[in-house]
């Protein structure tokens, strides 16, 4: 426990980069699901599998997982009968949101309390089960949409099962609805090109955690662990951007491979990102950020709470409502309360067009500055985001603009720091990373118009995914971990 904030120990988790899940269990499961002809037993596959991927860990917390859906499906069943649809919703709700709040706000709650003069209460130490935040999001919105009508109830519980625990999406996303998925539950059909398809994204999902995030990791991390009497501008801002890039290809990597995953058997989710940094307002990134929670929320609290149906003002109200839970779901930190804060902030301030993107957008000059803003403002609440407390993240802010503190001899540490990291193999790193956070693949491929090109493309991309993948076969030969960000959410 840090700071109120329960953890976890990541390397007992099967994780996709790891050599068990790349050379044991995925090829296993794959050959088995292939052989097998009836979908039930498919089914069953999927549901065994997902359950050993889950307590390959800690067997424990599959009983908390299956006993969260025997809940929500009992409280789902009970919806059949109208006069209990209201007190089923209610129950739900309070279950799940119990539920994070025992396991994932418990301690956070209690080192608020103890900033009151009279209060020194014991902070639990309770493990954070991993991927609670995901598998109780997917759960409530299943029971909230049958409460609206918009599904059926789900009578066959190991239908609803598969759904919340299947593999490749249950502890790190992207948050899939049920209506989404709701008749490949019932119906798949094997499709070569679908398995093809899966492969590659699935490698270059791989390609961009173990390539581009696990590079720049290394220097935002050595930066972010600096003293302060050895933190310098550069640095800071080498810093701040690096962890920006390894966020983002970490965690649309983590997406890629989830995605590539669900088309090897059969499922097709939709995009959890769309190219992020080219975004030319902070409201158009959180329209291309982390989608599946940002519509979770627009969904499930921004409409409920009246969206934008009752004027500007409760408009902005609304929104800083949500993103003050969206940055509270990230972790029990007021770093992430803040970077929630933060991005309400900017999406205020577009929306009075105090900054005003909008009229932006309509010079080429200014549109350029409109971005340049976006980029700056992700940048810096990305720090916030990755410091450990708000005292480093504002000193982070303090420095990045030329007013540190750090003493003469930390000074010449800090540059030595900064010319060390910026390596041959870091620089054009960072350099890729920059090109491949924008749409070069889609730019390519519109430049082949003839059917015989565009093949000719297919075929060069699967060569290119098979080259990558012997990459980063290498470079996990190197035996080093490194866990993905949002296992920590």
């Amino acid at each position: 426990m840090q700071n109120g904030t329960p953890v976890f120990l990541m390397e007992e988790y099967m994780v996709f980069s790891s050599t068990v899940f790349l050379f044991i269990f995925l090829p296993a499961v794959l050959l088995l699901y292939y052989l097998i002809p009836e979908r039930h037993i498919k089914n069953a596959l999927l549901i065994t599998a997902s359950i050993v991927f889950y307590a390959f860990g800690e067997p424990f917390v599959v009983f908390l997982m299956l006993i969260s859906i025997l809940c929500n499906y009992g409280l789902g069943l009970m919806m059949q009968k109208e006069n209990l649809k209201k007190i089923s919703l209610i129950l739900s709700i309070v279950w799940n949101l119990g539920l994070l709040g025992i396991y994932k706000y418990a301690g956070f709650f209690v080192s608020i309390l103890n900033a009151l003069p009279f209060l020194n209460l014991p902070v639990p130490e309770i493990p954070l089960p991993i991927g609670i935040s995901f598998f109780t999001f997917q759960a409530m919105s299943y029971v909230i949409d049958v409460y609206r009508g918009e599904i059926k109830i789900q009578k066959n519980f190991f239908r609803l099962l598969l759904y919340i625990t299947f593999f490749p999406q249950l502890i790190a996303g992207p948050i899939v609805k049920y209506k989404d998925i709701e008749n490949q539950l019932a119906v798949r059909k094997f499709q070569p090109e679908q398995t093809a398809h899966g492969i590659k994204r699935f490698i270059y999902g791989l390609s961009k955690k173990l390539l581009i995030a696990d590079t720049v990791s290394i220097a935002a991390d050595n930066i972010f662990s600096l003293d302060s009497t050895e933190l310098t501008c550069l640095p800071a801002w080498l810093g701040a951007i690096c962890y920006t890039l390894q966020i983002y290809f970490d965690f649309s990597g983590y997406s890629d491979m989830a995605i590539g995953l669900g088309q090897m058997f059969g499922f097709e989710f939709k995009e959890n990102f769309n190219y992020p940094y080219i975004s030319a307002s902070m409201t158009e990134f959180w329209r291309r950020w982390h989608i599946s929670v940002s519509t979770w929320f627009k969904e499930y609290l921004y409409f409920p709470l009246g969206g934008n149906r009752k004027g500007k003002t409760r408009t902005v109200v609304n929104k800083w409502i949500v993103f003050f839970f969206t940055g509270l779901w990230h972790g029990a930190n007021w770093t992430f309360v803040i970077w929630g804060l933060l991005n309400g902030g900017f999406l205020m301030l577009e929306s009075y067009d105090i900054i005003p993107v909008k009229k932006m957008q309509k010079n080429r000059f200014f549109k350029i500055l409109s971005h340049i803003y976006t980029m700056l403002a992700v940048v810096l609440c990305f720090t916030i985001f990755r410091a450990e407390n708000l005292q480093q993240g504002l000193y982070f802010w303090r420095t990045m603009f030329g007013f540190g503190l750090a003493e003469k001899t930390g000074r010449v540490l800090g540059m030595s720091l900064f010319l060390k990291e910026c390596n041959s193999l870091f620089v054009i790193t960072l350099i890729l990373a920059v090109i491949f956070s924008m749409p070069v693949k889609n730019w390519i491929a519109g430049c082949f118009k003839s059917e015989k090109a565009k093949s000719g493309l297919q075929i060069v991309s699967y060569l290119g995914s098979l080259g990558l993948l012997f990459i980063c076969l290498l470079y996990l030969s190197a035996g080093t971990y490194s866990p993905f960000i949002y296992l920590n959410f």
